[in-house]
């Protein structure tokens, strides 16, 4: 009975069994990844795997490599589609609710954006007409006119404090 244990995940008293140098395939968004000579138990009830401490290493360190992949795709096709409707990183920003600093953040990788943003970019590379609809007056990269929140911030600026603290347009 050394080759049976109870199943963690069921409970099933019979039902897990060894199993050694197996190959897994591992799924995500799209992209996969085979990692061979894997070991650990499997449940015959419920098919729960639990790997052994080095194939749990392994297999977690291939999807880590997937995720990372993933998500350099995402960073890559964030920055077409934007460049595509000739958006600065601020308008695209603008767009999605997101800080000043958002889309730099995402086309560099130091933060993942959300699926909500990555879907509306998706929807406008097959639908760029529909940007009118979202922004209509925005900030392009050349000659564009500039949006409302762009306009009330450039005046800002144009506006100083004289020494009595009243504020004087430029």
């Amino acid at each position: 009975m050394a080759n049976r244990r109870s199943c963690s995940a069921c409970g099933d008293k019979r039902g897990m069994a060894r199993f050694e140098n197996e190959r897994f395939t591992i799924e995500h968004a799209g992209l996969r990844k085979t990692v061979d000579g894997l070991s650990g138990w499997r449940c015959g009830a419920c098919d729960e795997v639990v790997f052994d401490p080095e194939s749990a290493r392994l297999y977690a360190a291939a999807g880590d490599e997937l995720l990372l992949q993933s998500r350099k795709r995402e960073q890559k096709e964030l920055k077409r589609i934007r460049q595509k409707l000739d958006l600065t990183q601020q308008a695209a920003a603008e767009i999605t609710g997101g800080g000043h600093n958002a889309f730099s953040r995402y086309e560099r990788g130091t933060a993942q954006p959300l699926p909500a943003v990555m879907n509306l970019f998706r929807i406008l590379d097959r639908h760029p007409e529909l940007l009118r609809e979202i922004l209509p007056r925005r900030v392009r990269k050349r000659g564009g006119t500039a949006s409302a929140t762009t306009r009330s911030t450039q005046a800002r600026r144009r506006t100083v404090r004289s020494a009595g603290s009243q504020k004087i347009p430029l």
